[in-house]
């Protein structure tokens, strides 16, 4: 890595691990650009502050924490005494620094509901493309890394695996903020009992109590935070309200609306537009939280009443109220409150209804062993799968799906 020169020595103190060096001037560079500015704008958890007001914190947080978790990884490896050149370590720096730069507002909330066909990991790589065509760096190998396309493949898992660095910081990161003290785990330790075996991340056999400890908390800070019932209803409520006023928009009805925001609300973009028009990339990254909570603001006095009530409720926390369970909603049960909402709303369409009542599935895996098993190495050298490794705990039990149904609809209904 190039010795930083003096303006660039910055220093962030982070409330999570202390003070985080910035690794090298490429890195420095990429923060100061207005792309991964962009991040201090969108939070990390949605709307999760609904339900635990301390919920603030922002994608720039999560991606300056895990950076500084892969800088500690590197240097355990290397003790190791597995070869990673500088080049290497700064790729994967990079790789770690921008896996999330193509979030859009409110995260994972509205994941497809201005663009469509497009996830956030998709225009992750667009921006770190863009990156690479703008800044005097090559980020050719943190492409390769982010896409697991490099020859090292444990750099990926580092990036995106079921032991990666983004894991291990939205955990500890996201129970520091909530105050879900169940979700804290001991991410120093699972760090040094990090391992590589034919070229895979594997953890030593010492660290088989803190992953178990790790797998338990992730499916504890699933249902108690990320899936939380309330987060649910909440961000069902964001999505109705983004389809509302896209379908309104496409009508040709006036609304409200920065012009990033009112380019995407009354067009409709799949990835082949961001292929053909740059200007499609450069508007979205203008997009964060605020646009779209100052148009929900607005909206709350507009013409449109199913608008004007999800927006005030969204404003006011009135929110829907959500009945989950473990089998299917009969499509019976769903029509009878549909038709309570059309009568209470005086609604005559089926699909304006729609607009007031939300029903899906939600699922979790704790420890998904298709996507990259998490493995224990042994002294002997010999691998085994930690949902057969583990003596203390069912995790094996822990790697089946659990999947839940929801019904979300307005409090005052009849």
């Amino acid at each position: 890595m190039a010795e930083l020169p003096n303006y660039k020595l910055k220093i962030f103190n982070d409330p999570v691990y202390g003070f985080i060096n910035v690794p090298d001037a490429s890195v420095f560079d990429i923060i100061e650009t207005h792309y991964f500015q962009r991040l201090r704008n969108i939070k990390q958890l949605g709307l999760s502050h609904l339900v635990y007001p301390g919920a603030l914190h922002t994608r720039f947080h999560h991606a300056m924490g895990a950076m500084y978790l892969m800088g500690q990884a590197i240097e355990i490896l290397r003790f190791k005494g597995h070869e990673i050149s500088d080049t290497e370590a700064l790729a994967v720096n990079q790789a770690i620094l921008l896996h999330d730069i193509g979030h859009g507002p409110f995260s994972h909330a509205l994941e497809s509901a201005l663009v469509e066909t497009l996830d956030h990991e998709a225009l992750t790589l667009m921006f770190m493309q863009k990156l690479h065509d703008d800044l005097p760096y090559s980020l050719q190998d943190a492409i390769r890394i982010f896409q697991g396309t490099h020859p090292k493949k444990f750099l990926h898992q580092l990036v995106s695996g079921q032991l990666d660095m983004d894991r291990l910081d939205y955990l500890n990161r996201d129970s520091f903020f909530t105050g879900v003290s169940e979700g804290v785990i001991s991410w120093d330790r699972i760090i040094k009992m990090l391992n590589i075996s034919g070229d895979h991340l594997v953890i030593d056999e010492k660290g088989i109590y803190s992953i178990e400890k790790f797998i338990i908390a992730r499916r504890l800070m699933y249902w108690q935070v990320y899936l939380h019932k309330t987060v649910i209803s909440a961000e069902n409520m964001l999505i109705n309200t983004l389809k509302r006023a896209k379908m309104l928009a496409l009508a040709g009805v006036e609304l409200f609306a920065t012009p990033p925001l009112k380019r995407f609300l009354y067009n409709r973009y799949e990835k082949a537009a961001f292929d053909s028009d740059s200007t499609l990339l450069e508007d979205f990254s203008l997009l964060d939280d605020h646009d779209i909570f100052s148009a929900i603001k607005t909206w709350t006095r507009h013409t449109d009443p199913i608008l004007a009530f999800l927006c005030k409720g969204l404003v006011r926390r009135n929110l829907f109220r959500i009945k989950l369970q473990k089998k299917p909603f009969r499509e019976e049960e769903i029509q009878e409150v549909s038709e309570m909402v059309r009568k209470q709303f005086q609604i005559s369409s089926k699909e304006d209804a729609r607009f007031l009542i939300s029903n899906g599935t939600t699922k979790n895996h704790a420890y998904d062993p298709g996507t990259g098993n998490i493995f224990i190495l042994s002294r002997d050298g010999t691998l085994t799968d930690i949902a057969k490794a583990s003596d203390q705990l069912n995790i094996n039990a822990l790697s089946h799906p659990v999947e839940k149904y929801f019904l979300c609809y307005p409090k005052d209904l009849g």
